[in-house]
């Protein structure tokens, strides 16, 4: 028997890269998350490739991120940008669209958006 992981459940890498190009492109035109996008580069190529790398095997797939830059640290890593609720929620929202997007079984959306929920309520770093 093959345990399922999110990953595989909703698709594996084709649906990965179509979450995080939902999500991206999201933040690259809603005008609501602009202190958001601030965070980014001008161009978002390279957090479209890291994101895909981390989903992979934040869902159970290929540890892609691990293998090219080591344990995530998340948290660490993203402590050198201001984000306090108002990013956070920012990004929830682009996320949150990015899901509806995908048109998954409300079961694994409900079960993607708590996970994402928590992440990003973990990145909060100002008041």
């Amino acid at each position: 028997m093959t345990s399922q992981t999110l990953y595989t459940e909703i698709g594996g890498e084709e649906t990965v890269q179509k979450l995080v190009d939902l999500f991206y492109n999201h933040m690259d035109s809603l005008p609501e998350v602009k202190e958001t996008r601030q965070l980014h580069a001008k161009s978002l190529k390279a957090s479209r490739k890291k994101l895909f790398k981390f989903l992979s095997g934040w869902l159970g797939g290929p540890n892609l991120y691990i293998e090219e830059y080591g344990h995530p640290r998340l948290r660490q890593r993203h402590l050198p940008f201001k984000i306090a609720q108002r990013e956070s929620d920012q990004w929830m929202l682009c996320m949150h669209k990015a899901i509806a997007d995908m048109a998954f079984d409300p079961k694994f959306s409900q079960q993607l958006t708590d996970a994402f929920q928590q992440m990003a309520d973990h990145m909060i770093n100002q008041e």
